[in-house]
C-alpha cells in the first residue's frame, strides 16, 4: 500500500479492504507521507505518555514554531517600543497583510476577499450589519438546526434589533422525524418555497454537533436564484474541508482560527467577502481607523478613505501576538497543501468509521458519505455516555461531550495517526464492555 494507491482509490471510489488489527494501522502510518508533520506540533502528555488528541474540532494543538516567532516580536517590543510598528523586519502596521495570501489559498479566495480581524461572533455581527438588510417582504433568516448556540444568540439578537420576532422570522433546517441529518432535497425545497421571504441564508458548515457537511456550492446557487444573500460560518470547515469560496460565489463567510488552524485559545477570526462588494458604496458597514487605506491611515483625517475589499471591514489595530500563531500554522498548511490533508482526512475518517461501526453500544450520527463530513465523527453513546467520555479522558483520549448523549472525536490529519484511531477504538470498546 502507498499514498498513490490511496489517491487512486479515493478518486475512483473503489473499496479499500481495511483490517481490524494493529499491524494494519501501523502500515497505514508507515505509508503516510504526511506523518512527519506530527512533529511540527506539541502533543500533550498524560502520565509521561502522549495523549490521543481527538479534540482539534474544539482547540487545535500548538505549532512548535510559535514560540520563536513570539520571542522575536517580544524582543522587538522591548528594543523598539512603538517604533516596532514601522522598523522591524515584519512591521506591525502591516503584519496582518502577510497572512492574507496564505489564508486566501486555504479557503479558495482572492486576496482582496480575505481579512483576519476580531473574533468569530464579533465578525458575525459585523457582517450581518452589511449583509442582513431586511425589508417588509424579505426579512427571514435561514439557519441549520442544532447550530452553535453563539450563532443563534447573535442571529436572534440581530432579528430583534431590526424589529422582528425570531419565532416568526427565523427558519431552521431540520431533519425529518426519526432522522438525524438534514436531507439535501429538503434544503432545496425550503429555499424554493420560502426563498422570496428569506433575506439571508447563514449556515454553519460542518454542523458543530453532528459533523454534517452541507453543499456550499449548491446552497449558494439555490439561494441566489431566489434573491437571497448567502453566507456560511466555517468555524469547523477551514483547515478541514477543501473550499472554493470565490468560485462557489458565496457572498460572505466567517471562521475562527483556534480549531483546525491551531492559533490558540480565543484566536482571531477570518472573513471572506466576495470581491463584488469590494467597492460597493451602498453597502453599510461599521468602520474604524484600521479600515482606512494604509496610505492615509496615519494622517488622521476626519473622513475615512475605505480600503478596497475585505480589509475595509477592519476597525481596530491588530493584536500582533494573536496573529503570530496563525502565521505559524498557515506556514505549515501552505507546506502540506489542503488537497493532501483532505485526502488523508477522508481515508483516516473512513478507517475510523470502519473500526467503530461494528460496536453495538454506539451510533455514528455523522454521515457515512465522505462528501458530507469532515474529520469529525459524532458518536451517540446509548448508556452511561458522560461516564464513558470521562473515562476516555482518564485513559489518555482527549475528546469532548455534548448533551444529551454525544461524544465528538476529530482525528486531525495534520497531526493525528491511523494507529491512534486503532488505539482509541480499543480503549472505547474496553470501556463499553
Amino acid at each position: 500500500m502507498n499514498v498513490l494507491l490511496y489517491s487512486l482509490w479515493i478518486q475512483s471510489t473503489m473499496e479499500l479492504n481495511f483490517v481490524k488489527n494493529e499491524e494494519f494501522a501501523k502500515s497505514l502510518d508507515k505509508d503516510d507521507s504526511l506523518s512527519k508533520y506530527r512533529d511540527y506540533f506539541f502533543i500533550p502528555k498524560q502520565d509521561q505518555k502522549e495523549v490521543i488528541y481527538f479534540n482539534g474540532n474544539s482547540l487545535g494543538l500548538q505549532p512548535k514554531s510559535v514560540r520563536k516567532l513570539i520571542d522575536k516580536e517580544i524582543d522587538d517590543w522591548k528594543d523598539l517600543g512603538s517604533s516596532g510598528y514601522f522598523m522591524t523586519d515584519t512591521p506591525w502596521v502591516t503584519y496582518h497583510e502577510s497572512l492574507i495570501e496564505p489564508m486566501a489559498r486555504l479557503v479558495g479566495a482572492k486576496p482582496i476577499e480575505v481579512v483576519i480581524m476580531n473574533t468569530l461572533t464579533v465578525n458575525l455581527h459585523f457582517l450581518m450589519i452589511s449583509f442582513y438588510r431586511p425589508t417588509e417582504k424579505r426579512h427571514k433568516i435561514l439557519i441549520e438546526y442544532s447550530s452553535f448556540p453563539s450563532d443563534q444568540y447573535a442571529i436572534k439578537s440581530q432579528l430583534k434589533y431590526h424589529g422582528y420576532d425570531p419565532s416568526e422570522s427565523l427558519i431552521m433546517l431540520k431533519p425529518r422525524v426519526g432522522e438525524e441529518l438534514v436531507r439535501e432535497d429538503d434544503v432545496q425545497d425550503i429555499i424554493n418555497t420560502q426563498g422570496d421571504s428569506i433575506a439571508l441564508i447563514l449556515i454553519g458548515n460542518p454542523n458543530y454537533f453532528n459533523g454534517q457537511v452541507y453543499n456550499i456550492e449548491k446552497i449558494t446557487k439555490w439561494g441566489h436564484n431566489k434573491g437571497c444573500v448567502v453566507g456560511f460560518n466555517l468555524a469547523h470547515g477551514v483547515g478541514n474541508l477543501k473550499l472554493e469560496l470565490h468560485d462557489w460565489d458565496v457572498d460572505f463567510a466567517i471562521w475562527c482560527s483556534y480549531k483546525y488552524l491551531n492559533s490558540g485559545p480565543g484566536g482571531l477570526s477570518g472573513c471572506f467577502i466576495n470581491e463584488r462588494y469590494a467597492n460597493d458604496p451602498d453597502l453599510p458597514k461599521f468602520t474604524g481607523w484600521w479600515g482606512n487605506k494604509l496610505s492615509s491611515r496615519m494622517l488622521m483625517k476626519d473622513d475615512i478613505e475605505i480600503s478596497e475589499g475585505a480589509t475595509g471591514w477592519q476597525t481596530s489595530n491588530h493584536p500582533i501576538f494573536s496573529l503570530i500563531p496563525i502565521k505559524s500554522s498557515l506556514e505549515i498548511f501552505d507546506d502540506v497543501g489542503i488537497d493532501k490533508l483532505r485526502e488523508k482526512s477522508i481515508l483516516m475518517t473512513k478507517y475510523l468509521y470502519f473500526l467503530l461501526e461494528s460496536i453495538s453500544d454506539i451510533t455514528i450520527i455523522t454521515p457515512n458519505d465522505e462528501e458530507q463530513r469532515g474529520c469529525q465523527l459524532s458518536l451517540v453513546i446509548h448508556k452511561h455516555g458522560k461516564s464513558i467520555q470521562e473515562n476516555l479522558v482518564l485513559n489518555g483520549v482527549v475528546c469532548d461531550w455534548r448533551e444529551p448523549n454525544v461524544i465528538r472525536i476529530a482525528p486531525a490529519p495534520i497531526y493525528n495517526s491511523y494507529h491512534e484511531c486503532w488505539k482509541f477504538v480499543q480503549i472505547l470498546q474496553n470501556l463499553l464492555d
